[in-house]
């Protein structure tokens, strides 16, 4: 006990992790104390949304609203430009048969609740979030209006639908299946490291996704009998170097990074310290991060188009099966390895779908 009378917790610990994020309520405590992990199913009795067809917006002589909810400008330059091009597949032309309301929170989680209200003001036929953030502030917005929400970790556990197959409500869309390649990437830093044995990880304790992630970085660990520790968080590139401080005393030998906007102020504290990362995002390769291994969410946001081409023919959202992601890459950045003195084998090179020289 400390003399405050609080009990004291290990820092960098998963349970003190959670406790000091205030996301204890989240967890599954039966994955934490490690037993069976069950799948959390969130239970509903949300009906289904009334569409407005293509056919009946056309008598009104105006083309469909799509609400386009974002965290990041990149994010919504590289959606909209997806959609665009699922969207001509079908015949539909921007202007004519669609127009976009896009609402971005230039990185800050927090004016997520505002902007899917307006969009709910406007108000949109349909509402495209991407990530996690994103698709709870637009379920939590609406219940009436639809949403794809796009490239989701965890769209069961997070709450978004009742289940993969009948997701019930007003959501439907695409898993990125992320907290699964997060456990992934442990596995992938032991390949590329055979004597790796210490692993830390760097979460963002505003996404509900961190439990999730957290929880299959745990369990890869476990298989792969690599010690998971320590669990430093940060909200913001303010407090991403303080987790490195932790991770450099605890001494860490590499580190998974969840899915964060700020990955290049990541990837560099990470080549500062020494420290072999990974993340589920192609971006964190790409502006200096070890190696990135996760869905193509470039596919996914093609993919989109297709379920937002049906929504608006009237067929709800509720009668649409979550898909899961059909491709995956592996991106390993040797320019990083060779900064790290890492000469990463043959084999790992052939493979990876990308190797950044």
């Amino acid at each position: 006990m400390t003399q405050s009378g609080h009990q004291k917790r290990d820092a960098g610990t998963l349970d003190g992790a959670l406790q000091d994020a205030n996301l204890t309520r989240y967890a599954d405590p039966h994955l934490i104390s490690g037993r069976a992990m069950r799948r959390r199913e969130f239970i509903a009795g949300l009906g289904g949304a009334a569409v407005m067809p293509l056919a009946a917006r056309a008598q009104e002589n105006r083309p469909a609203r799509i609400g386009v909810l974002v965290l990041t400008n990149a994010d919504a330059q590289s959606l909209t430009l997806a959609l665009r091009e699922g969207l001509r597949t079908f015949g539909y032309s921007e202007g004519q048969q669609f127009v976009f309301e896009t609402r971005s929170a230039a990185g800050s989680m927090e004016q997520l609740p505002g902007l899917a209200a307006e969009l709910v003001r406007v108000p949109v036929d349909l509402i495209v979030a991407t990530f996690t953030p994103c698709a709870l502030a637009a379920k939590r917005a609406t219940s009436t209006i639809p949403i794809v929400m796009v490239a989701v970790a965890d769209p069961i556990g997070t709450g978004l639908v009742q289940s993969l197959a009948r997701p019930g409500g007003n959501v439907t869309g695409f898993s990125n299946m992320a907290a699964e390649t997060a456990g992934k990437s442990v596995e992938l830093l032991r390949d590329m490291l055979p004597a790796l044995r210490r692993v830390a990880v760097l979460a963002n304790p505003a996404d509900p996704f961190t439990i999730p992630f957290l929880e299959q970085v745990q369990l890869a660990g476990r298989a792969a009998a690599i010690e998971i520790a320590p669990i430093a968080m940060a909200r913001g590139a303010g407090e991403v170097e303080a987790a490195f401080g932790l991770m450099t005393r605890e001494r860490a030998e590499a580190v998974v990074v969840q899915g964060i906007f700020f990955s290049k102020t990541i990837a560099d504290l990470a080549l500062q310290h020494r420290l072999p990362a990974a993340s589920v995002v192609r971006q964190f390769a790409q502006v200096g991060g070890l190696m990135a291994y996760g869905a193509d969410v470039a596919d996914i946001f093609r993919r989109s188009a297709v379920l937002i081409y049906k929504i608006l023919q009237g067929t709800k959202p509720a009668e649409l099966p979550v898909e899961l992601p059909t491709k995956f890459e592996l991106i390993v950045n040797i320019k990083t390895a060779k900064a790290l003195g890492i000469d990463v084998p043959h084999f790992f090179q052939q493979r990876a779908d990308e190797v950044i020289e």
